[in-house]
């Protein structure tokens, strides 16, 4: 029998504390992307893409030494699989066991060891995450998401995963469900378009899985779009497979940087994706067609690769890469989905096995043979069939809640005056939704610090209505400038914020303000209009991380050494914090304290760290060569090896 539990999870792990109360405005998302491509190849690179992370706050907080954490999960189970979901992370599929062969199927974290990769910050390693509506990892991806549970028609237990994208103004739900004899896990994802206008799509289920010497990846493709990693943009071109790199990308512990491939899968293929181990044994994931992109990412074996390895997975377990299945054929890109409308696909997970010989010769006979076995355990009109059938019998069934996510979905309804869905129970608004309610219902705002942040087209309205008939409210002004800044609207975000300080200083206009001044060019006012910010809010750890970055960017290396000096001494004894002390340290000249405070230092202790950044091997380089020049020696940098544990470069 199938069936459905609901409990909690407990895991070692680091703390995620609240998130930061300040808007991410600080880092301009940049989009750049090169592309050899053939003229038919007809990508959306670059539709759809953000400037900034607004509406959201970052989930930076979460330094120091691993304790016992708890989180609600929900459990589906039958004869053949074990699938486990943690509904406080995103619903990520945390694992999924086959009971038969006694092996997980997925890598399996025994950890929650968050690291600085998702859109705000925290992303944590291992099993299947659910990526929507914006490109990156999830912005809930370390947030709880609404959880329900109902029954198919014959009975058959389901859970439902559900939210609301804050950027795209739309609704998901993905409803899992594992029949009685079923081999396989389904996964059916339904997104609706509520909007009267078309807006820009994004989906992938990001699948991690033990990555183990001699494995290789199966996926029925002839070409791929290879994306590599350069100093911050993507160079994108189409090879074939699998020797396309000058080596046999197929056996992904070949590649010694980290590398995207995306794939090329015909149209009139059937979609899947596998890895399997040198039995012959691995996971295997397929869809119906709507799902159409397919890639693979690995880490490398690079020093900087393996370290990041380790620094997201607890240290029982294998290394892991990623496959993963979307929307669109590359993550470069969203579709463009039309007002009023539902896109709907399954997937299926589940265990596969065939003869080594069939799958570790030529690349053709692999893809035949895998699909071959896959079309013989299920056919794809089979998955057709299935999410046509439960259309009406799961999808359309309404189900009350018993895990929730936030608030965002409730206070859409309110505004529009009725359901964003017939069937999905998005319960209330919360406390980060209390001062937009009071915008809507009363055109104001209280006086108080800011609880969220919007740049919807329809609150920006309210708000330049509002400011007409509380032209002193320095808030309204505030999120003026905020929404301004969004659309890139300078000049008026500038007079804005300088309107909303005129009414009030606060940490919260002074530290946008610093930013609007940075973006317009006047960067001579940015150090004095964050170190007043700080000021006011002197033990705010995010906005310390935050604005170091750009005090250091200013060369404002004196202060910020003076701000380190002042902090309280249990923050300055933070790993990230020490950090930032050896930063302003070396750059003012103390390198043997400098250099003192990197001997203590481990890319382990430093999770805030984001991916792609080598700032701290850079530091390390420059310490070294700044002390030979002091003795007079010279010293190449090319030539300073970096210590293996402050060394996170992904590409040599």
């Amino acid at each position: 029998m199938s069936t459905l539990h609901f409990g909690t999870k407990s895991l070692p792990g680091r703390q995620l504390r609240p998130a930061s109360a300040f808007p991410a405005i600080r880092d301009p998302i940049t989009f750049s992307v090169r592309t050899a491509l053939d003229e038919d190849d007809g990508l959306f690179i670059g539709y759809g893409m953000f400037t900034d992370s607004l509406p959201y706050t970052m989930q930076d907080d979460y330094d120091g030494s691993t304790q016992p954490l708890t989180f609600a999960c929900a459990v589906l189970e039958n004869e053949w699989l074990r699938a486990e979901f943690v509904l406080d992370l995103g619903g990520r599929l945390w694992s999924l066991y086959d009971k038969a062969a006694k092996r997980d199927l997925l890598s399996n974290n025994r950890e929650f060891l968050p690291c600085n990769l998702a859109i705000r910050n925290a992303w944590c390693a291992g099993g299947v995450e659910w990526n929507f509506a914006r490109r990156g990892h999830d912005a809930q991806t370390c947030s709880p998401r609404f959880a329900a549970a109902l029954k198919d028609d014959d009975g058959t237990p389901v859970l439902r995963i559900y939210e609301f994208s804050r950027d795209r103004v739309t609704p998901f739900q993905i409803d899992f469900f594992l029949p009685d004899d079923s081999r396989f896990l389904f996964a059916r994802t339904r997104i609706s378009n509520t909007n009267d206008h078309v807006v820009p799509m994004y989906w992938w289920s990001n699948i991690a899985v033990p990555e183990r010497p001699g494995c290789r990846l199966i996926v029925p493709a002839m070409e791929s779009y290879a994306n590599a990693y350069l100093h911050g943009a993507h160079s994108l071109a189409k090879i074939p497979m699998p020797d396309g790199e000058g080596f046999d990308a197929s056996y992904p512990c070949n590649f010694r940087n980290a590398k995207d491939h995306f794939y090329k899968i015909p149209d009139t293929h059937r979609k899947y994706e596998t890895v399997l181990y040198e039995d012959g044994y691995g996971l295997i994931e397929c869809s119906t067609r709507r799902l159409q992109g397919r890639k693979l990412f690995v880490w490398g074996q690079n020093t900087g690769g393996q370290r990041w390895q380790r620094k997201l997975l607890d240290k029982d377990s294998p290394n892991y890469l990623e496959i993963q299945a979307g929307l669109a054929k590359t993550q470069q890109e969203c579709l463009p989905m039309p007002p009023k409308t539902t896109w709907e696909w399954l997937e299926a997970y589940g265990a596969i096995q065939l003869n080594p010989s069939d799958v570790f010769g030529s690349w053709e006979n692999a893809v035949n043979a895998v699909t071959r076995k896959l079309d013989a355990m299920l056919p794809e009109a089979q998955l057709d069939e299935m999410l046509a059938r439960t259309r009406q019998s799961i999808a359309l069934k309404p189900a009350a809640a018993v895990h929730y996510g936030s608030g965002w979905a409730a206070l859409e309804e309110r505004r529009r005056g009725a359901s964003l869905t017939h069937h999905l129970d998005f319960g209330s608004c919360g406390p980060e939704q209390q001062e937009w309610l009071e915008l809507l219902e009363h055109g104001c705002m209280d006086d108080e610090p800011p609880r969220s942040f919007m740049v919807q087209d329809e609150w920006f309205n309210l708000l330049k209505k509002a400011v007409e008939n509380h032209p002193q409210s320095w808030k309204i002004h505030y999120h003026l400038a905020l929404n301004y800044f969004r659309r890139q609207d300078l000049e008026r975000a500038n007079a804005a914020i300088d309107a909303s300080i005129a009414c009030h200083r606060s940490a919260w206009n002074l530290h946008a303000k610093a930013y609007l001044r940075r973006a317009s060019g006047h960067k001579e006012e940015v150090v004095e209009l964050l170190l007043e910010a700080l000021a006011l809010r002197p033990n705010d750890t995010s906005l310390l991380k935050e604005s170091s970055k750009t005090l250091m960017e200013c060369q404002a290396y004196a202060p910020l050494a003076a701000l380190m000096q002042s902090l309280d001494k249990s923050l300055r004894q933070q790993a990230s914090v020490r950090l930032i002390d050896a930063q302003a340290l070396a750059y003012t000249g103390h390198l043997d304290e400098a250099e003192a405070i990197l001997d203590t230092l481990d890319v382990d202790d430093l999770p805030g760290i984001r991916e792609g950044d080598i700032s701290l091997a850079k530091l390390y380089v420059y310490v070294q060569c700044q002390k030979a020049a002091r003795d007079g020696r010279t010293l190449n940098p090319s030539d300073v090896v970096v210590p293996a544990r402050l060394d996170l470069r992904m590409s040599t």
